[in-house]
């Protein structure tokens, strides 16, 4: 969200309410900002529109109570908040609204380079044909491109000075992840059959 926007018309401290209403219409700013936001809203965005000292975490929080029941829900993703609908509404949404699932059409082996991606970023694509012992397209290094779930990172320290590739804010969006340190285990991958060993990839 943009940081130089003029708040001189917002009256951030509500002195005029009582506590218990002055607090209520901070849980409906709150919701109203992350209903206007297609992309997670982070916590100093939020102290914007709240009182000096309030705390947004406990705002965050009883609002998310007050939506207890409700068809969606606030989520904890990329460092900040997002409302989303709960995961048993899925089908219904898939059934009669004009939305698509950006992973809908993605390969198994697509899904396994985004993987390899992510727990081995900045990685090139010489560093996941050592991973996967073979060539990774460029076709479908672009279907994640795309998609916006990978973007190009630093050009890696080595002869020719190749791209390196990285995954994105909508990565985390998309997988329900507030940082990549809640990236499942790795062996629970490898079990799961969505990513192998890989070797270590050396840039020099």
């Amino acid at each position: 969200m943009a940081k130089d926007r003029s708040e001189t018309d917002l009256d951030r401290e509500l002195a005029d309410l009582p506590p218990e209403l002055r607090w209520r219409e901070w849980m409906r700013r709150i919701e109203a900002v992350l209903f206007a936001s297609a992309s997670p809203v982070p916590r100093d965005d939020l102290a914007r529109v709240v009182g000096q000292g309030a705390s947004v975490d406990l705002l965050v929080e009883d609002l998310a109570a007050d939506l207890d029941g409700r068809a969606f829900e606030i989520a904890q993703v990329a460092g900040g908040w997002i409302f989303r609908t709960r995961a048993i509404y899925a089908p219904a949404i898939r059934a009669a609204a004009d939305v698509e699932d950006q992973l809908l059409d993605l390969s198994e082996f697509d899904v396994a380079v985004l993987a390899a991606i992510a727990y081995h970023q900045p990685v090139t694509r010489d560093g996941l044909k050592d991973i996967f012992g073979k060539e990774i397209g460029r076709d479908l290094i672009g279907r994640l491109h795309a998609r916006d779930l990978i973007g190009t990172g630093p050009r890696a320290p080595r002869r020719g000075a190749p791209y390196t590739f990285v995954t994105t804010e909508q990565f985390l969006v998309a997988f329900g992840l507030e940082s990549l340190r809640d990236l499942p285990d790795r062996e629970q991958l490898m079990d799961a059959g969505v990513a192998g060993e890989a070797p270590h990839i050396d840039y020099g």
